[in-house]
């Protein structure tokens, strides 16, 4: 490393807490990893869109539930930590972090226009000595096929001039005992030297970074991680489907099989997946399979059998009516919960969703309460909101579906007051004595 050099330079920035940050995107991911950032001393702009989420942030208050309020707010006092929608901020970044969403499209292929435009707007205000890492999940490739031709389009070149590597989020909203700065970090660079300047960057803030040999590399660790989640999820889901033609308790198969203290990891049935990983990975990794005629049958088939988990639960609820000799056309169906999981404020690819429009497509009148999710979205003329939950609201319902056990809900209360219940999160195991009304899947 020559005396002078930009990557001497920026070390040095980064190990006297003088480089500059901007992180794009202030999701589950950004917000969380800008206060990391900015604990450690850092100053740290971030780039949001939602002007709503910039006024937040600007105001030291928090809209992600595994940030500490009181901690972002400090963070914005001491001048460490703002937000703002404007890229003009990237003149004076040192380091630069993408973290915007990466979805599907509706023909469930990647859809990353989001890294891209971040990207171009890097572009256009990149300079010698800057670092850029991308952290959103994305296909193997990503980095070296779309983003580094854009950067060496103006001229610079990587390892010398601008360094990139990709590092991928490991958040898992809602987890009380890892966050953000006691994950392991993985990090690939495109060159030696930009996978050093990488790992000494996030070793300022994380516990323990874990070089590996390519951007590729990286990226495909991240979504082989979620694609063995949803393999797993899906091989337990075909139990319990299986369990239900057999008239045998799936809960009790999974929970019985995880006392082997060796050659077990549980997974536990529900009514699919979702969230901003697990539904989507599986995707990237079998489109891009593809290009090298390679077709993925166990993840393919894993990626169906989940999705069937919801239509298995909205069956669920056309029995549980039946057994009332209720028609599922026109019945009242509350659904409890709209979140994709427990005790978190996100529904991006929920599957109690996914049930609730299912069963509005049968004609069935759906409300839903959430205390974490005001609104949802059944289709572009469809916005249901979230109703009280009350001992009226569940007693004139025909049927009560548990779609998300948050720990918030009075299972009890519920329990006494429904007509039917169909529990697809097995939530009401320790009341279910004598309750003959409880369908559980």
């Amino acid at each position: 490393m020559q005396a002078g050099s930009p990557m001497e330079e920026l070390k040095r920035k980064i190990e006297t807490r003088q480089a500059n940050i901007v992180v794009v995107g202030l999701g589950y991911v950004g917000l969380p990893l800008a206060v990391e950032k900015g604990n450690v001393g850092f100053h740290v702009t971030g780039i949001e869109k939602c002007e709503e989420r910039v006024k937040l942030v600007n105001a030291g208050k928090s809209y992600i539930p595994d940030v500490d309020g009181e901690e972002l707010r400090k963070l914005v006092e001491q001048g460490r930590l703002s937000a703002t929608s404007s890229f003009d901020c990237l003149d004076n970044a040192d380091i630069m972090i993408i973290c915007v969403p990466t979805p599907l499209t509706a023909t469930r292929d990647p859809d990353i226009s989001q890294i891209v435009a971040a990207t171009t707007q890097i572009a256009g205000h990149l300079h010698k000595g800057q670092l850029l890492t991308l952290e959103s999940t994305t296909y193997p490739g990503t980095t070296q096929e779309v983003i580094l031709p854009l950067l060496e389009s103006k001229g610079f070149k990587v390892g010398e001039d601008f360094f990139l590597a990709y590092s991928p989020e490991r958040v898992d909203p809602g987890n009380k005992r890892f966050k953000t700065k006691n994950i392991s970090k993985i990090v690939g660079g495109v060159t030696p030297s930009c996978l050093e300047l990488a790992c000494h960057f996030y070793a300022q803030a994380i516990t323990e970074v874990i070089p590996v040999s390519s951007p590729a590399a990286a990226e495909m660790i991240k979504v082989f991680e979620n694609t063995y989640r949803a393999v797993n999820i899906a091989l337990v889901n075909e139990l319990m489907f299986l369990c239900d033609r057999m008239g045998l308790d799936v809960w009790e198969i999974v929970e019985a099989a995880s006392t082997k203290p060796f050659g077990f990891q549980t997974f536990y049935p529900g009514p699919g997946v979702g969230g901003h990983c697990i539904p989507v990975d599986p995707y990237y990794l079998t489109w891009k399979a593809r290009e090298y005629d390679f077709y993925s049958n166990l993840i393919d088939l894993a990626v169906q059998i989940n999705i069937k988990a919801s239509y298995f639960v909205a069956e669920k609820v056309r029995q549980a009516l039946n057994r009332n000799k209720k028609s599922i056309r026109d019945a009242r169906v509350l659904v409890l919960g709209a979140a994709y999981k427990k005790d978190i404020n996100d529904s991006r690819e929920s599957p109690a969703v996914k049930i609730m429009s299912l069963l509005a497509g049968e004609g069935v009148d759906v409300s839903y309460h959430d205390p974490y999710i005001p609104t949802v979205s059944l289709s572009p003329t469809r916005v249901l909101k979230s109703v009280r939950l009350t001992e009226e609201e569940i007693a004139r319902s025909d049927c009560v579906v548990i779609a998300t056990d948050h720990s918030c809900f009075d299972y009890e209360m519920i329990l006494n007051h429904a007509q039917v219940l169909v529990d697809a999160r097995n939530a009401t195991r320790r009341l279910l004595e004598g309750k003959a009304k409880v369908i559980k899947i």
